[in-house]
């Protein structure tokens, strides 16, 4: 079997090195642990059902994403792990336009014929949305999806990391560089330790361009920068809120702990500047106020900021490269990456270890018409 060295600890690396390492493969994760990792940040909302993105390879990979979660589970409780900070509590397109929710309804109906996954599908008054969700302001009704889940990034992160290193993985801190000979990867410098491997799952995010641009690929993928508020709600019970989509790129999710994520914003352009700016506190503020005005009594808790790996689309960049064997790459996921990350990572480590994939992976090329070798 392989011996595999995984460039990236976020939720794809992480997912890749575990099913790596389940399948037998001698398996290296590597990370630098840079501020503004997009998982660490990442606010977890897995419901492609009511998105907006009418993209059908997008959609194709998003569904795929949400659906391998009951499965993911499952195998990381066979090896032991317990808190995923996974939970389906549904979600709420929330509009005051009727004609707007008729709209997204059907969308959601004609979704759930070929996925059942979906769930039931209700449309709720505005008093009704507000028993499920109290913020919400008084005039929002909504589509109700009981199929969707809210997810905890560094829990799950955390949990991939821990069973992989059951099935043997090592886990090293540190900046790789990649070393290819004669058109082959060979294997990695760790600083000054020299790794020798088989082959590379490169998933280090916003990061990929340029740890891939020594060997003469030239990727297209961006850090754009979301700043992601988190609000505690004092002796609230928020343990079963839904994830709450209004017709915009912003959102509102709960977590077990009395607390309300908002978010978020999408930077592109701010490079790896990590800093809690006032016009994006502001937009995020005020985006989630106009929502859930009922938030205006919580208390400011933290900012989370996080760098997405944005490609040259909205499609996630996967695959291999021409004249580099054993050298795999996997980002570009946006800001679909909890969505995506683990089935991704599933993907990245079949096709390190030459098993077939389920899926045409065509669309997803990584130097998809752009990059040189």
């Amino acid at each position: 079997m392989k011996k595999v060295i995984v460039i990236g600890a976020g939720i794809l690396g992480s997912s890749a090195a575990y099913h790596l390492a389940k399948k037998g493969a001698e398996v290296i994760m590597i990370d630098k642990c840079h501020q503004g990792q997009a998982t660490a940040a990442g606010a977890g909302i897995i419901c492609p059902w009511i998105s907006n993105v009418d993209d059908p390879d997008w959609y194709r990979m998003s569904k795929a994403g949400a659906l391998y979660y009951p499965s993911l589970i499952s195998q990381l409780k066979e090896d032991g792990e317990e808190d995923f900070g996974y939970s389906q509590v549904g979600a709420l397109s929330v509009s005051n336009d009727p004609e707007e929710l008729d709209k997204i309804e059907q969308k959601v109906r004609q979704r759930k014929m070929n996925t059942p996954e979906v769930g039931d599908i209700s449309r709720l008054t505005a008093e009704e949305a507000r028993r499920l969700f109290p913020p919400l302001r008084e005039d929002l009704a909504a589509v109700h999806v009981t199929g969707a889940a809210r997810l905890d990034g560094r829990l799950l992160r955390d949990a991939l990391q821990c069973a992989a290193k059951k099935h043997g993985a090592e886990y090293k801190a540190g900046e790789a560089r990649l070393a290819v000979t004669n058109g082959k990867v060979t294997g990695a410098y760790l600083d000054n330790e020299w790794i020798s491997a088989d082959a590379a799952v490169v998933a280090a995010g916003a990061w990929t361009s340029k740890l891939l641009k020594p060997l003469g690929v030239e990727l297209t993928v961006e850090p754009q920068r979301g700043q992601i508020l988190h609000i505690q709600m004092p002796e609230q019970d928020t343990s079963q809120w839904p994830v709450v989509l209004p017709q915009s790129s912003h959102y509102l999710l709960a977590f077990a702990d009395s607390r309300v994520v908002v978010g978020a914003t999408r930077e592109t352009g701010a490079g790896f500047d990590y800093r809690v700016t006032v016009g994006g506190l502001g937009e995020v503020i005020r985006e989630a106020l106009s929502v859930a005005p009922g938030l205006s009594a919580g208390t400011m808790h933290e900012v989370r900021i996080g760098f997405r790996p944005a490609g040259p689309d909205i499609l996630p960049q996967l695959g291999t490269v021409p004249n580099i064997s054993g050298l795999v790459i996997a980002t570009g996921l946006g800001a679909s990456g909890l969505t995506m990350g683990p089935y991704v990572g599933c993907l990245a480590a079949k096709m390190t270890i030459d098993e077939p994939v389920e899926m045409d992976l065509t669309p997803y090329n990584p130097v998809r018409g752009i990059s040189k070798v």
